[in-house]
């Protein structure tokens, strides 16, 4: 991750002083439960909520003191003590280090799950507002890139609407998933810890106790995470190059907004270039970076191995950060996007009328004619219009197989756009509801 594509607010949770804040709340309410239990002394879990609850924790003196341990719990164990005085004795009673570092990795992907959604919320009222608004504007179909027949640039929107309203349900998912507590102990058989303090430390942090931890929590849990993640990250390359499409100089029926004083090229003055939605699909790649090795972390070894630690402080951050800034980046795309209903048109006029050839062919099967010689006869008129050499309905108008089955009145009224658009209606009903 780098500061140009962090959001302050994401960045937060994945900050030193954060982590060690969730690492003293575990320890410190397993201690306050240990107390209730009798197993520690009552003062001593008050003296550590005393002393460590309002602390401000010393990252330099943290590392100084891993340098010498090599064990980042045990660092900030040790510091811990240096301020609670002889009470530390008390902490991390019959705890291991998973159960601090999990629980942790479980708060902080929760909290960040937590901004994925408002962000997604935020695409989501984006694309709903400007699907409402250009719900009737019509513009050309395409698939294989090449124009097909007549949609709206309101079902594109609604369409990538309910592909993010699809994403958003598997990161609730995701979240209730990740959302467990481990504080079980060495291989995870509570010999030196009860479980109700799992189930007290999992009530205050927000979270469920793992069934089964064996030490560590299972790393399908993250996999599911990562790959939710990732599957929203692609919904977003998804828009974005629907976008960068429309905005090439050939077809140019929506745009990025272009702000006053904005330059696109460093050599020519006149260009304006999808940098945003461009970026967005760049972003896209890093998010989906993460998915083959949270998927490879959910084989460890026994009980457990740190093989996964390496991975998660990498992935971790990097990917719900840079999904955190892709989404709100994302949204103000679509809030600020240029739309060109008159290019729209022009496109769609472009190839003189051939993105009705569909209903010709239709209707020549219904007036009698096999499928296979309308096909031919609505090729054999279509072909020249493709090339510029007259217009569709003109041609067709003027080939007396054609007009054997359908009349000028019949072939002008197949060429109505308001056919295409029909059932519009239903299609926004099923996505927004009525």
């Amino acid at each position: 991750m780098i500061p140009r594509y962090t959001r302050p607010e994401m960045a937060a949770i994945w900050e030193p002083q954060t982590k060690f804040r969730i690492w003293f709340e575990i320890e410190a309410h397993a201690a306050s439960r240990m107390a209730e239990l009798g197993i520690i002394p009552a003062e001593a879990a008050e003296i550590i909520w005393e002393k460590g609850g309002n602390a401000t924790f010393d990252v330099a003196r943290i590392d100084e003191i891993e340098r010498e341990v090599k064990h980042d719990v045990i660092a900030f164990l040790t510091h811990l003590a240096e301020f609670v005085g002889p009470e530390a004795r008390f902490v991390h009673q019959g705890m291991t280090s998973s159960d601090v570092l999990d629980t942790c990795l479980s708060v902080q992907l929760t909290r960040a799950a937590d901004l994925l959604l408002t962000g997604m919320d935020r695409v989501l009222t984006a694309l709903k507002t400007r699907a409402e608004e250009h719900k009737n504007t019509v513009c050309v179909g395409r698939s294989h890139g090449i124009h097909a027949e007549p949609t709206t640039f309101g079902i594109k929107l609604a369409r990538f609407y309910a592909e993010m309203d699809r994403g958003r349900k598997r990161l609730e998912m995701a979240r209730e998933e990740i959302a467990v507590c481990a504080v079980s102990g060495a291989v995870g058989t509570f010999a030196n810890i009860d479980p109700s303090v799992e189930e007290y430390v999992a009530e205050k942090m927000g979270l469920q106790p793992e069934p089964v931890s064996s030490q560590v929590i299972p790393r399908d849990r993250h996999a599911a995470y990562f790959a939710a993640l990732a599957v929203i990250a692609s919904s977003i390359e998804n828009i974005a190059t629907e976008i960068r499409h429309l905005q090439r100089t050939e077809v140019l029926e929506a745009e990025e907004y272009f702000s006053p004083g904005q330059k696109g090229s460093s050599a020519m003055p006149h260009k304006r270039n999808p940098i945003l939605t461009e970026n967005l699909t760049g972003l896209a790649r890093l998010v989906r970076m993460s998915v083959i090795p949270a998927l490879e972390n959910v084989a460890l070894w026994h009980e457990r191995d740190i093989s996964h630690s390496s991975v998660e402080r990498g992935i971790g951050p990097d990917a719900t950060i840079h999904l955190d800034f892709a989404l709100h980046r994302l949204a103000g795309v679509i809030e600020k996007l240029v739309v060109y209903p008159e290019k729209m048109q022009a496109n769609m006029d472009s190839l003189g009328g051939l993105i009705h050839s569909q209903r010709v062919l239709l209707a020549l099967t219904q007036a009698g004619v096999s499928r296979e010689d309308s096909y031919r006869l609505v090729q054999r008129n279509a072909m020249p219009a493709w090339r510029g050499e007259g217009l569709f309905l003109d041609n067709l108008k003027a080939d007396s197989d054609v007009t054997e089955h359908l009349d000028e009145t019949a072939l002008e009224a197949l060429f109505d756009l308001g056919y295409h658009t029909k059932h519009v209606d239903t299609i926004f009903a099923r996505v927004f509801g009525k």
